[in-house]
């Protein structure tokens, strides 16, 4: 009788939630599911005005059969990743960092989140002012004697190495995850820390057995969101990638505003296929919550 009312009640209280949710949820499903579905629709051919009525997997099995598709997936998962490990490493030891000044960590706390509240778009057209062979820094370099001239700066803006995006996405992306991370560590790990040395555990052995474990959940959900993000950014690649190979969406837009009309279907199943890549990291983020808060309930 009481799981009866139990389920009852949750089963109540989810249609209010719905219900509550109904006017907003209209209006993102209508605004990004409508989107997805007519964009499927022209991949498969579905486009009157350039004359083409499919439905047909065509311009689909030529965008999968393309090498330099993989060419340019192969380099926009190498700039993500690369950008979501620095990240990661570098918001972790900020966070670690932050968290050690104690009361003094108000101003240092302020200052780095500032990072958060400039668009990728600024940051991107400031890498490219600082890095260019002719930017700021190879005017100081040669300044101070390092190089002879600003021509021997090293390319790092539209280079192979995508050096340029990755820095641009580390120096976004850093304070995001720090916060993460700091959020963690101010709800409780340090009284787990002082539990442990009471019971003698050295510094590697309260590293691994309770920051590592307490810190993954929020550490690998901010990774996941970060990479989702850099995988399916346009600006960045855009301002200071190459033109061959390029990342995979400035690729996908390249098709979809090409002046052949026809090459528009190929350009939107690119983008579907970015779509559901971002997806796949957002609902495995998702997941990773999910299973370490059930895990944590269980050892609770």
């Amino acid at each position: 009788m009481r799981l009866r009312l139990r389920a009852s009640t949750r089963l109540k209280a989810g249609i209010g939630a719905i219900l509550a949710l109904g006017p907003t949820l209209t209006i993102v499903v209508g605004l990004f599911g409508g989107g997805l579905v007519l964009g499927a629709l022209q991949s498969l051919g579905h486009f009157s005005a350039a004359g083409m009525e499919g439905p047909t997997l065509r311009y689909i099995d030529a965008v999968l059969t393309d090498p330099d598709l993989w060419r340019s997936t192969l380099l926009t998962v190498y700039v993500a990743g690369a950008a979501t490990v620095m990240a990661a490493v570098i918001g972790l030891i900020a966070a670690v960092a932050i968290d050690g000044l104690g009361r003094r960590h108000t101003l240092f706390f302020f200052v780095f989140q500032i990072p958060l509240t400039i668009p990728h778009l600024v940051i991107a057209v400031s890498m490219l002012f600082l890095l260019a062979p002719s930017g700021l820094i190879s005017r100081i370099a040669a300044a101070l004697g390092l190089i002879e001239s600003a021509a021997q700066f090293p390319l790092m803006v539209t280079d192979a190495a995508g050096i340029g995006i990755i820095l641009t996405y580390v120096w976004k992306e850093v304070p995001f995850i720090a916060l993460m991370v700091l959020s963690v560590l101010k709800s409780g790990v340090n009284d787990l820390l002082d539990v442990g040395r009471t019971l003698n555990a050295g510094p590697w052995q309260r590293w691994r057995m309770i920051m590592l474990p307490m810190i993954t959940p929020a550490l690998g959900a901010a990774c996941l969101i970060v990479f989702a993000y850099n995988f399916a950014a346009f600006e960045v690649p855009y301002l200071l990638g190459r033109t061959y190979p390029m990342l995979l969406p400035v690729w996908a837009w390249r098709q979809y505003s090409d002046v052949d009309l026809m090459a528009r279907p190929s350009g939107i199943a690119t983008g579907l296929l970015i779509a559901s890549m971002v997806i796949a990291a957002a609902l495995s983020a998702t997941l990773l919550v999910r299973l370490t808060g059930s895990r944590r309930g269980a050892s609770g």
